[in-house]
């Protein structure tokens, strides 16, 4: 199927899930659109912010008139890929432009916070996929182990470099450090 036609599905898989109870994302992934539901927690949400904050201070200085921004999709149409990272790397400007997603050539870094229900989604496909988009750094910070790998160095299509860390590690992503000394684990219920 065709990417134009795979994201028309996505749209109307969008729209389709206004109008259903909770919080909803559409992604496009290996298989086609993807309807899942989000039940993001109060810690994997301060993790993002946490994340946005360390790297928005950082990027003034490395990056200026990039942010870090939680919530745009980015695409790749020519891989037929759209995802919904927890976080990403982008030029400001690209939020005042039309259409709904990012262009991926236009993304530094990725940043994926592991929810309990749905783990394969950030350590198998999209490992697959941001490398493919051409996305030069990826973080996963995993609240239900206290981990951290960021994937580097992309070369046909993969991440050819992991470091491993664990919450309270000051971090290397990229050109900036992420101080992880205040991320918390999810507790038993996962939240």
């Amino acid at each position: 199927m065709d990417y134009a036609k795979m994201r028309a599905i996505a749209e109307d898989l969008g729209t389709y899930a206004e109008q259903l109870e909770g919080a909803w994302s559409v992604e496009i992934g290996p298989s086609g659109p993807i309807l899942a539901m989000m039940c993001p927690s109060k810690r994997h949400e301060g993790t993002i912010r946490r994340i946005c904050k360390q790297l928005d201070e950082q990027l003034l200085a490395t990056h200026p008139g990039y942010i870090c921004a939680s919530g745009p999709e980015i695409e790749h149409p020519a891989l037929g890929r759209m995802r919904l990272p927890d976080a990403v790397v982008i030029p400001e400007a690209v939020l005042d432009e039309e259409g709904l997603a990012v262009d991926a050539t236009q993304v530094l870094a990725a940043v994926e916070i592991v929810s309990p229900s749905s783990p394969n989604n950030d350590y198998v496909e999209k490992l697959d996929d941001y490398p493919a988009m051409g996305i030069a750094d990826y973080m996963i910070v995993d609240p239900r182990t206290g981990t951290i790998e960021v994937y580097s160095d992309p070369c046909k299509g993969r991440y050819t470099r992991k470091d491993p860390y664990i919450f309270g590690d000051s971090v290397p992503f990229g050109p900036w450090t992420v101080d992880t000394s205040a991320f918390r684990r999810y507790g038993k219920a996962g939240n």
